[in-house]
């Protein structure tokens, strides 16, 4: 994928890396054999914070879900492991930290509809003073969350000398409470009972000897989970991507027809910077289907249609960016459109890798990956699940054709991963020469579907940077580990952890980790 661009003489170059051994690391919420899952407990996002030691998932009935990373605590600190000459092996180990109810069920009253509590999107932000934030969506409404530990503070015993308990001090303590119309305003007391009950006391010339005070300490703390911002009002079609820029202070949020810029900080004020909606809806072709700003370019954002294209546009260009600076989009071969032609070259999802440089797009039967200094076609193209293409009137009559399938990068660039159905998800390699293509379950044991790995991919001999189609389990009367496909198991949301070779991906209600 990162293919040597420029000056220096590379030496003999190095194959490509060997295919990952995944194993089963975690699972939260596994469900017990014959039991129901509730629709509300059903996982809808995924999200690793950009460090990895945090994961955020959402769910159906609007609750978000936080993990923290547990491991790297126990080895020390970053100085210590500097120190430390071997690698530290172990793989990341997650723990639950709290949960808190994002979005709750609303009703339009102008245009009659329900919106749906169910989270969308989950982006976490900068960290600032030990206190995580994140952004949350449903179809209409954002929200900004600042998640943080708070001291919970007691009155703990009085600081009473306990040989002096039952003695004097306990005494003038009850005598002088006992009457409460004694005190004065100062703090002091005006009446007898108190000057014939200091006659029994001996006092010190400094002071009292032992004065009773509540103390209060604060050993525990608990998680507080507290809406800072809510971004409403601005979307008119239901919201299907957040992205954060690098700047730090802004983020877009995409509908099916526009794509609006916030500051953090403003929740009154967007500005809409696309907007595909045509003067006559009758006119309308193509709809935006996923947004995201590029990780190394606060000016440039990219998004995807529902017509298969990805857009890059440049904000320092206009105010308005109708017109797009690049667009990648790949030409149907001759003779080869049908009905479902448009159906699944709808893209579902788009990732920018780590670098800036490539961009991942998933349709419904592919992986595609594009070098955004090529828009002449795709560097990579990797086979999702081919053997349903012979079904297709199936998965349309029952709508799974319109299921929308997230996709992820390697934090090195080196691999691609996404989901498919019998909660199996798939990860490729994409180095120059890799004919990595593993199946795997979201289960205890993910390597027992496993397939043959395919043949070396085509390539042709005219650049470095050419096109490749790697081609998984061809196999149009079974799916890939060679049982009956399941349509109503589906591995829809998946994250790679931005530094390590680990996967979180959401089957129902259950989170499966996995590591290599």
């Amino acid at each position: 994928m990162k293919g040597g661009v420029g000056g220096e003489v590379a030496e003999a170059p190095a194959g490509p890396p060997p295919p990952l051994e995944w194993k089963f690391s975690q699972v939260f919420g596994e469900r017990t054999a014959g039991e129901e899952v509730q629709e509300v407990d059903i996982i809808s996002a995924i999200e690793f914070d950009k460090s990895g030691d945090h994961l955020a998932t959402g769910d159906r009935g609007g609750r978000v879900v936080l993990f923290e990373r547990t491991d790297t605590k126990e080895v020390g600190s970053r100085r210590e492991l500097e120190r430390v000459d071997y690698p530290v092996s172990r793989h990341p180990e997650f723990r639950y930290k709290t949960e808190f109810q994002s979005h709750e069920p609303e009703f339009d009253y102008l245009k009659s509809l329900e919106i749906e509590e169910k989270i969308n999107k989950i982006r976490w932000c900068q960290t600032a003073n030990g206190a995580v934030f994140l952004l949350s969506t449903n179809d209409k409404t954002i929200k900004y969350w600042k998640v943080q530990e708070k001291k919970v503070k007691k009155i703990s015993e009085m600081n009473i000398d306990p040989s002096k308990a039952a003695g004097n001090g306990s005494v003038a303590s009850s005598s002088l409470c006992s009457s409460p119309k004694q005190c004065l305003a100062n703090g002091g007391c005006g009446d007898k009972a108190y000057s014939s009950l200091s006659n029994d006391l001996s006092f010190l010339p400094e002071g009292i000897p032992s004065l009773r005070l509540p103390m209060v300490t604060s050993n525990e703390t608990s998680l507080l989970a507290r809406c800072r911002r809510v971004y409403a009002h601005a979307h008119d079609y239901h919201i299907n991507s957040i992205s954060n820029n690098s700047d730090g202070e802004t983020f877009i949020s995409a509908d099916d027809l526009r794509i609006n810029l916030w500051n953090l900080e403003i929740s009154n004020q967007s500005f809409n910077i696309v907007d595909v909606k045509p003067a006559n809806m009758e006119d309308l072709t193509e709809v935006i289907t996923s947004a995201e700003f590029r990780p190394t370019h606060c000016n440039t954002l990219a998004y995807s249609s529902s017509k298969g294209s990805v857009r890059l546009i440049d904000l320092r260009q206009s105010a308005l960016c109708d017109s797009h600076s690049k667009l990648f989009e790949e030409q149907e071969a001759p003779g080869s459109r049908s009905f479902f032609t448009e159906i699944i070259a709808s893209i579902s999802d788009i990732k920018f890798a780590k670098d800036g440089r490539y961009i991942l797009s998933r349709d419904y039967m592919t992986l595609k990956l594009w070098d955004i200094n090529m828009d002449s076609g795709p560097v990579s193209t990797f086979q999702v699940h081919e053997y349903l293409r012979p079904k297709l009137c199936d998965l349309y009559e029952n709508d799974s054709i319109f299921d929308k399938f997230e996709c992820c990068l390697s934090g090195d660039g080196l691999r691609v991963a996404t989901g498919s159905y019998s909660n199996l998800f798939r990860v490729f390699g994409c180095a120059a020469g890799s004919t990595e293509a593993t199946t795997l379950e979201a289960s205890k044991n993910p390597m027992r579907r496993q397939v043959q790995t395919p043949s070396r991919p085509s390539r042709s001999l005219s650049s470095s940077l050419t096109r490749v189609v790697r081609r998984g389990a061809d196999n149009a009367s079974v799916d890939a580990n060679g049982n009956s496909f399941d349509f109503t198991t589906k591995l829809l949301h998946l994250a790679w952890h931005p530094t390590e070779n680990s996967i979180a991906c959401a089957a129902a209600n259950s989170l499966y980790m996995y590591y290599a």
